[in-house]
């Protein structure tokens, strides 16, 4: 922006001071010329007297003393002063009109000095080039001079200028960037210039607005989230009251696991900004959460393979986000495919860090399109895959859905090493 505002002021102002000092440097030249020719003619006139009424010896010493480029032609054919030829215009002279014309080297002027009968003599002066244009150069010289003056005037000046609405631009950039971020306290300088003032307004009223609905609706998911815990206490109580002690374990478990992402979601609602980063072990947890399905896999007589690595794999993903992923891999299988499907985990260390974690079942498949929030094709709220997916992409990898070896479906996740 600035570069071109600057070719715009450098073409405007240019294309002026040609229109303005073009016309004025012909002009200057003219009005050298005019003023040699002027004070030329001047000189020759002054002869005129002269001629008529002194002798010839007389004469060319005034010839001499008032005009060293002027010559004196007289009707019997004498020459006075410089030496000069008898050109057309001395000869029209000679015929009774003045004349002057340009001839190589300079411009000829001619005057008759008529007497009671006829022309009695011709008095021809020459103005050399070097006359007509005396001074015009220097006066160019100025002129290109304050040409080159106002042009860097105006570039300086057009270039403070941009400056201004530059920098207002990056400034307005940089606070839509930041807003990007997740920053909503960013905001634009409405004083800015011109139209970006107007549009830091209006982006500071959108920065507000965002701010205002991104309120309303963590408080409406916490409101929501914190009218579960109620139910769940009460799950909880009957769990205890069950006769099986192993019943009211396992049931409790579950009620502690639900209870854990309800006040995950309460705490994620209430906090502002970008989630931080946070990191877990990708083994451990892929682990545990294998081992608390595969109670129900062996209630649906599924065969479950398992290929977890016993080292440490860390990644860059806080561990209840982790385990709600792999929930939710695990979850699909469950719902997605009938009992008696098998299926297989795999997780191993990545190629520059982080973990591989592979998911696959000999079911029916599914769609490819089902990655996208809120698709799903049996009834459930389609947000499984996409919290998967969405995890990954903020550990700084990504999720592919493809076909098992066995037809089923295959689900692989890539999750970035810890910073």
């Amino acid at each position: 922006m600035r570069r071109r505002v600057l070719l715009l002021v450098g073409a405007t102002t240019s294309l002026v001071l040609v229109a303005f000092l073009l016309p004025l440097a012909l002009l200057i030249r003219d009005v050298a010329a005019d003023r040699a020719v002027q004070a030329a003619t001047v000189r020759a006139q002054s002869l005129s007297a002269l001629v008529a009424t002194t002798d010839a010896a007389a004469l060319s010493l005034s010839v001499r003393q008032v005009d060293t480029d002027a010559t004196v032609f007289l009707a019997d054919g004498t020459t006075l002063g410089a030496a000069a030829d008898r050109t057309s215009l001395v000869e029209l002279a000679f015929h009774g009109t003045s004349a002057s014309g340009d001839v190589p080297g300079g411009r000829e002027i001619v005057f008759a000095v008529a007497g009671p009968t006829t022309t009695i003599g011709v008095i021809r002066t020459f103005v050399p080039d070097a006359r007509l244009s005396a001074g015009v150069g220097r006066a160019w010289l100025l002129l290109i001079g304050l040409a080159v003056v106002l042009l860097a005037v105006s570039l300086v000046v057009a270039d403070r200028l941009a400056r201004s609405l530059v920098r207002a631009t990056i400034s307005l950039a940089a606070v839509s960037h930041r807003l990007a971020r997740g920053d909503l306290d960013a905001r634009a300088d409405p004083a800015a210039p011109a139209e970006i003032g107007v549009v830091a307004t209006a982006l500071n009223g959108l920065a507000g607005r965002i701010a205002d609905l991104l309120r309303e609706e963590r408080e409406t998911i916490a409101d929501l989230s914190h009218r579960v815990r109620t139910p769940l206490m009460a799950l909880r109580l009957d769990a205890e009251a069950l006769a099986g002690p192993d019943d009211a374990e396992r049931i409790g478990s579950g009620v502690d696991a639900v209870q854990r992402a309800v006040t995950q979601v309460i705490e994620q609602a209430r906090r502002r900004g970008v989630d931080p980063a946070g990191s877990s072990d990708a083994a451990e947890v892929v682990r545990e959460r294998v081992a608390f399905w595969l109670v129900l896999a062996e209630d649906t007589d599924r065969r479950v393979g398992v290929d977890v690595p016993d080292g440490p794999l860390p990644v860059a993903v806080a561990r209840a986000d982790l385990e709600a992923s792999v929930d939710a891999l695990l979850g699909n299988v469950f719902a997605h495919t009938p009992d008696g499907t098998d299926f297989q985990v795999a997780l191993w260390a990545g190629a520059d860090g982080g973990a591989r974690l592979v998911v696959a079942d000999a079911g029916p498949g599914m769609d490819a399109t089902a990655v996208r929030r809120g698709t799903s094709g049996s009834g459930s709220s389609g947000l499984g895959l996409d919290i998967v997916r969405r995890t990954a992409e903020q550990a700084g990898g990504g999720l592919r859905i493809g076909a098992s070896e066995r037809g089923g479906l295959l689900v692989t996740v890539d999750l970035g090493p810890p910073a």
